[in-house]
């Protein structure tokens, strides 16, 4: 049955009252949120906006991290019929000038004062900004900024006003129909200015919905919300899904202890990024090259055993006897303990997407009993397209369409989704919402891939970035750069790459080295350093990237349709590719055009076979100065194949 978040809110609170729905840590100590607390809250924070003059239709910005009152504000606001925005809370204050003006909102929710700090530098370029609630006062006493106040304000208000009208709430709600505007996203900019992709209740709640019926979740589930509340992803698995399934949503106390509020939580529904998965492998496995010969040993002969038998044990096929013993006592002695120590001792799906993850780094996971699997979708997908089912998770993949999709490959071979989850529209934006969405209601997804033979959709990189190689071994060769920067990523070495290639001769990168993976690695071979820049510059890590570009050129050499994407010449960037210096977006993703803008002379130097470059570059800190970081680069070339096709 169609239904709004409100509408939810209100059956829970009305069924389940006193069951938990959410938990925040506050000093070390979890604090509980039950349903029918939450929607008083939600009732009186309405009534207080409601006086403070929201009306149905306006926009509200959220910006924060993951908060029971960012999440009942958010609630609030859709019960008066008005619209959230939730914007990343690392982001820069003008960052955050264009949506505020493009949306034209007067009124915002503000974690603490950081977040009041950016709001009220950018009021002069926001004039209509009228409206600020902040939820933290620790350092906002002596503040006194005109339509400044805080939430405890709003909560008071609100229950004044409630105390005469006790219906209001519940008469707001009930004029909501499942088509209104529910949320509008952000999109994080990687040319141009961010759209706004506008999603209904229905279109959220209808793929929440689904992807909850896929992997069986109910309200006896628990979630960990530590990803920013700005991302679609995280909105959907700890909002929308959270509204549809009913389950308790747990907050970490900050970004520093995420780690431990993981294990103390012991989530049974868990998503993240590859990175994520990536920097907890990378952890476990700096800690066990410094544990002592025998627990040392243990670690790898056990692994050893989950890898060929794990992966089969998880996808329900038949194991020898031997093996089965086998892997029972690692699970005793290994594979539990390190499920309990990583924090998922109760995990009973985990997913990772928005990038490739690596196949080493996916079966790690999946052979020591995790059950991570692969989904694909978007923005303006509301996320689920594709899933990935028990038993049927493979590395190369991202799933199968899962309840009310429909996947159709164009011939240039860009994916079309038709789906109940797609965006309304991009607001105020006709043209690029006409470029997306086809009269006959199919998405454009500018990503190229394939469904193969098992029904799995298959995704090679973005169709605007699959080019050709011109001249020299490949010419003519595809080139498809996102495929081969994740190639490189899934060693845990490597943090980030950059690939260029279209229209030349030959693909260069440049790349990011893992700090603290290769910091450890340094360390134990007594190799002095002092920072990112000089462990970069080092010849001995040289040749450590050198020998993972190369593992990557043989693999490659190997694919008939990707063999010309081999690596001829790469570098080691003096500094990290950041959010701030405008090189990733807000959710990680290479800005590509910008880099070859920034970094033209060393992209020169690659191509023009020089062996050293000199590099300045100004950096922003994350108090907003600004800074410079020089170096003199290495450039050094790595062996390419010859396509095995051609050799045979």
């Amino acid at each position: 049955m169609q239904t709004t978040f409100p509408q939810l809110l209100l059956q829970h609170a009305s069924s389940r009252p006193t069951a938990a729905a959410m938990r925040e840590k506050e000093y070390g100590i979890w604090q509980s949120l039950s349903w029918a607390d939450l929607a008083t809250m939600v009732q009186h924070l309405a009534a207080g906006l409601h006086q403070a003059g929201l009306r149905r239709g306006e926009h509200m910005v959220v910006v924060g991290a993951n908060r029971p009152r960012l999440y009942a504000t958010m609630l609030a606001v859709q019960s008066l019929g008005a619209i959230p925005i939730p914007l990343y809370q690392d982001a820069a204050a003008l960052e955050c000038i264009f949506p505020i003006n493009n949306a034209e909102v007067r009124f915002a929710f503000a974690e603490d004062q950081e977040q009041v700090d950016k709001l009220l530098e950018i009021r002069e370029q926001c004039p209509q900004l009228a409206h600020l609630f902040f939820d933290d006062p620790r350092g906002l006493r002596n503040y006194d900024e005109p339509g400044l106040a805080s939430v405890d304000e709003l909560l008071a208000s609100g229950k004044a006003f409630s105390a005469l009208h006790g219906d209001f709430l519940k008469t707001e709600i009930d004029k909501a129909q499942p088509n209104d505007v529910a949320a509008m996203f952000f999109t994080s900019g990687t040319t141009g200015n961010p759209k706004g992709v506008v999603h209904t209740h229905n279109s959220l709640l209808n793929r929440a919905k689904a992807g909850a019926d896929f992997d069986k979740l109910t309200g006896a589930d628990e979630v960990l919300a530590y990803l920013p509340p700005a991302w679609i992803g995280q909105n959907i698995f700890s909002y929308a899904q959270w509204l549809a399934c009913g389950y308790v949503v747990n907050c970490p106390e900050s970004a520093a202890t995420v780690t431990i509020d993981l294990k103390e939580i012991g989530p049974t529904y868990y998503f993240a990024p590859p990175r994520v998965f990536e920097g907890l492998l990378t952890s476990v496995m700096i800690r066990m090259e410094d544990a002592g010969t025998i627990k040392r040993g243990m670690f790898h002969y056990f692994m050893d055993v989950a890898k060929r038998v794990g992966p089969a044990l998880m996808d329900g096929k038949e194991v020898g006897l031997v093996d089965r013993l086998l892997y029972a006592l690692g699970n005793g002695l290994v594979y539990g303990p390190l499920r309990n120590n990583l924090g998922f001792s109760r995990v009973r799906v985990a997913y990772t997407a928005g990038e490739a993850i690596g196949p080493d780094l996916f079966t790690f996971y999946r052979s020591i009993g995790i059950n991570l699997k692969q989904l694909y979708g978007s923005t303006e997908t509301a996320v689920f397209v594709c899933l990935q089912p028990d038993h049927e998770a493979r590395a190369d993949t991202v799933g199968v369409p899962c309840a009310g999709v429909e996947i159709k490959v164009a011939d240039n071979g860009e994916i079309l989704v038709k789906s109940p989850g797609l965006l309304k529209e991009y607001f105020k934006n006709p043209e690029a919402t006409a470029e997306v969405l086809s009269a006959d209601g199919w998405y454009h997804t500018s990503d190229a891939g394939f469904i193969d033979a098992h029904g799995h959709l298959k995704i090679i990189d973005r169709v605007k970035d699959v080019g050709r190689i011109k001249g020299g071994a490949f010419d003519a060769a595809m080139f498809a750069p996102k495929y081969v920067e994740n190639k490189l990523k899934f060693f845990p070495h490597i943090k980030e790459v950059v690939a260029y290639g279209d229209g030349r001769e030959q693909v260069c990168v440049m790349i990011n080295i893992d700090f603290d993976a290769v910091g450890n690695w340094a360390e134990r071979r007594n190799l002095p350093y002092a920072g990112y820049t000089d462990l970069a510059q080092k010849s001995e890590v040289y040749q450590l990237i050198k020998e993972c570009v190369e593992k990557v050129n043989a693999d490659l050499s190997v694919d008939t349709m990707l063999a010309g994407s081999q690596v001829s010449r790469f570098l080691v960037l003096h500094k990290e590719l950041d959010a701030d210096d405008g090189e990733l977006t807000r959710t990680n993703k290479v800005r590509r055009g910008f880099i070859a803008e920034k970094y033209d002379v060393l992209i020169d130097a690659l191509y023009g076979g020089k062996t050293s470059q000199f590099i300045e570059t100004v950096v922003k800190f994350e108090d907003g100065r600004t800074g410079r970081v020089s170096a003199t680069l290495r450039l050094d070339d790595a062996k390419t194949f010859t396509p095995v096709k051609a050799a045979a």
